[in-house]
């Protein structure tokens, strides 16, 4: 039986999510840790209980003062870094692995972090810096289209400056990235069931991203990197990798590139996998996969509760 754990992103944050994990051993101790780094009470503001939290900076904007509502980004991604990475240590101390890991948009870092790539405090601060970056981006937009006709929909972001495929997340169901006027203009163009305009600060996962990923690649030029214990699938290119170097320019380049998720999935069919896992809060990785790779099972670990014994 091939095993995948597979790790969600952005999105799949919810308040009380922490309640789950908080007594797993090191918990409350990487809560601190990561409070000490953020400068505020992450624990807190998972429970939804930090002070002034009123979801006014839900969209991510990175708006002025300490941002206090878990969906602002800076908050979010190193939240969800936390509370994945504890599932992760506990199944490592059950003595549970897996045979690839893959993470999506941020949930790659985590992915990096089961494959033993670099540790916790390393981690930690990658997501800081990493959703500092994301918070100050502006002047894009982000739009979710499903139902489409895939040759119509390429060939109209081919013919429109501007605008990326940014997440192509399965058969039916992408984001495109870019400026506003671009997102809007094919949105608009491209026959589809449904296109929902997402609440982000810029246009993630596209060229426009390049600042950031300049900032964040310089980051993480000074951040040793160990070669992955089990093979990873990146965002940049989901072909299996162990190697230290690759899995750190594939990093540099997720801002940029976007997520590869529907490769991603048919690499895990294509490596034999029986089971894909989903560490971490939700289950829209697993919905994803119920519906583009049937006989492939899903599992989904969002607590101590779903770990058993």
């Amino acid at each position: 039986m091939a095993i995948a754990w597979v790790f969600p992103g952005q999105g799949s944050q919810k308040p009380g999510m922490a309640e789950g994990v908080i007594d797993l051993p090191g918990a409350r101790e990487r809560f601190e840790q990561a409070s000490a780094l953020l400068g505020r009470d992450l624990l807190a503001i998972c429970a939804g209980t930090e002070a002034g939290g009123n979801g006014a900076e839900a969209s991510g904007n990175g708006g002025p003062g300490e941002p206090s509502d878990l969906n602002d980004t800076r908050n979010t991604q190193p939240a969800l870094f936390v509370v994945e990475s504890l599932l992760v240590d506990e199944l490592h101390r059950q003595g549970r692995c897996a045979q690839l890991v893959a993470g999506h948009s941020l949930g790659e870092l985590v992915a990096l972090y089961a494959a033993g790539v670099f540790d916790a405090e390393t981690g930690l601060a990658l997501m800081r810096r990493r959703s500092e970056l994301m918070a100050a981006a502006g002047g894009g937009a982000m739009t979710a289209v499903m139902g489409f006709d895939r040759d119509e929909l390429e060939e109209v972001v081919a013919a429109t400056e501007g605008v990326v495929i940014a997440n192509d997340n399965s058969a039916a169901q992408v984001v495109l990235s870019g400026t506003p006027e671009a997102v809007a203009s094919v949105s608009a163009t491209v026959r589809c069931k449904r296109a929902i305009p997402l609440a982000v600060s810029g246009a993630f996962h596209s060229p426009f991203m390049a600042a950031a990923a300049a900032a964040f690649a310089a980051e993480l030029e000074a951040v040793p990197f160990a070669d992955a214990r089990v093979p990873v699938l990146s965002n940049a290119d989901p072909r299996p990798e162990t190697s230290a170097t690759v899995l750190k320019d594939r990093l540099r380049q997720q801002m940029t590139m976007g997520v590869r998720w529907r490769e991603t999935m048919e690499a895990l069919q294509s490596a034999g996998t029986t089971t894909a896992v989903e560490i971490g809060p939700g289950n829209v990785l697993s919905g994803l996969i119920k519906r583009s790779c049937p006989g492939l099972g899903t599992a989904q670990i969002a607590g101590a509760g779903d770990l058993g014994q």
